[in-house]
């Protein structure tokens, strides 16, 4: 075959949408009974629940945005709402261990965000409240960014692991006259 039309070929890569395909097909169709083969039982206030690591942040990031589009979050402050988990689920991958778990779901009109890692707990002196960082600092953007976008930021930390929350309210939807 001439050099110019051979096929491409895959070197270990798989795009974000291959990646969505491969994690709704080996989700397990089970029933509210327990049977296989029945629609699944959803409950429509968990939007997401997963492990995530490395190779996962591009995937999380398109499953968050899709989830909360679905709830009616959009524009801007679903843009700034996914950027805030983000930064959170990229500082676990970077400085908790590579590996963790988010949790999305609806309540109370907001958007509930929880990142959970099981690292070696955030050092007292970031546990302040984030100031501005300074214009040619390295790093240490997430958490403000995350304070800037979100309507409510909590850390529980520990020697044991992290849980970082975040909040965002829904638009509220109009009722007919």
């Amino acid at each position: 075959m001439p050099p110019n039309t051979r096929a491409a070929q895959r070197v270990g890569c798989t795009t974000v949408e291959e990646r969505l395909s491969q994690s709704v097909r080996s989700a397990p169709k089970v029933g509210p009974n327990g049977d296989a083969g029945s629609p699944p039982s959803v409950d429509t206030s968990q939007l997401l629940d997963r492990s995530f690591g490395r190779d996962e942040i591009a995937v999380l990031r398109h499953e968050v945005t899709s989830r909360l589009a679905g709830a009616g979050l959009t524009g801007d402050r679903q843009s700034g709402f996914v950027l805030a988990v983000n930064e959170v689920i990229t500082n676990v991958v970077l400085h908790a261990g590579g590996q963790g778990r988010v949790v999305l779901w609806l309540a109370g009109g907001s958007a509930w965000c929880t990142v959970t890692d099981s690292g070696p707990g955030i050092p007292a002196r970031f546990l302040k409240p984030p100031e501005v960082p300074e214009t040619f600092d390295v790093g240490g953007r997430g958490i403000w960014l995350a304070h800037q976008l979100c309507d409510e930021v909590t850390v529980a930390t520990g020697p044991i692991g992290t849980t970082i929350g975040l909040r965002i309210a829904l638009p509220r939807r109009a009722t007919p006259a």
